[in-house]
């Protein structure tokens, strides 16, 4: 595949959805489905870094999973606490900065400390930046951001609303990927995304490939963006 190098994206949000839908087609436990979509990540991750994505932002955890089963959340911050003990230092070693984005206070105080020593650890001059969205919602969002604004009793503009977001200093997504076949952002990224190029593959997350991920940025390449002019 023929890859215009001067035209990779500068930032690709992915929404890493069919972790449980890829574990009960195959009558495996849901913990085994979120057990593997975490081990993608890296894969993933440094597939974009290979391309030259300088920004990665993966969501997943939003403050709606907080509604499912208790087994299920504390199913999943254990596998946040593995990510952040083991695989996040691996991304690391590969040059990645890692930032954690999101209402991240509602974890427990044994995984919000992993994940401020992930952070400190991470590159000044990284090749990929991975913002990993745990605990978040656009519309979280952007209400804590106005928040910030008017406690400080300041003028809220597109650009100081935007500098207040969780997400503050990560470019606006030039893609958004949603694995799993489903055709929704479900309340990921909603101020950063309003140009973004929306794909949908069909695929799993568990088994989103590097391949895949190519073939999105190539059919990005091919699409005029025209920015709402």
């Amino acid at each position: 595949m023929d890859m215009n190098m001067q035209n990779v994206p500068l930032c690709v949000g992915i929404i890493l959805d069919g972790n449980r839908r890829w574990a009960k087609e195959r009558g495996l436990p849901l913990s085994e489905g979120h057990r593997r979509g975490l081990n993608n990540v890296e894969p993933i991750a440094l597939a974009a870094r290979d391309l030259g994505i300088k920004h990665l932002a993966l969501y997943a955890f939003s403050t709606e999973n907080w509604s499912r089963s208790k087994e299920e959340v504390s199913m999943l911050t254990a596998l946040f606490e593995t990510m952040a003990a083991r695989k996040a230092n691996r991304l690391i070693e590969e040059g990645a900065k890692i930032r954690f984005v999101g209402d991240l206070w509602r974890f427990s105080e044994n995984l919000q400390k992993l994940l401020r020593e992930v952070e400190a650890k991470s590159p000044s001059d990284p090749k990929i930046t991975i913002w990993i969205c745990l605990s978040y919602g656009g519309r979280a969002d952007i209400v804590q951001a106005a928040s910030v604004l008017a406690k400080r009793r300041e003028s809220i503009t597109e650009e100081s609303l935007q500098e207040n977001l969780w997400t503050a200093g990560m470019p606006n997504p030039d893609i958004i990927i949603r694995t799993g076949g489903e055709q929704r952002l479900s309340n990921f990224l909603l101020w950063q995304s309003a140009y973004s190029e929306l794909f949908f593959p069909k695929t799993f997350w568990p088994e989103f490939t590097k391949e895949e991920l190519e073939n999105i940025v190539h059919q990005y390449q091919t699409r005029n963006r025209r920015m709402g002019v």
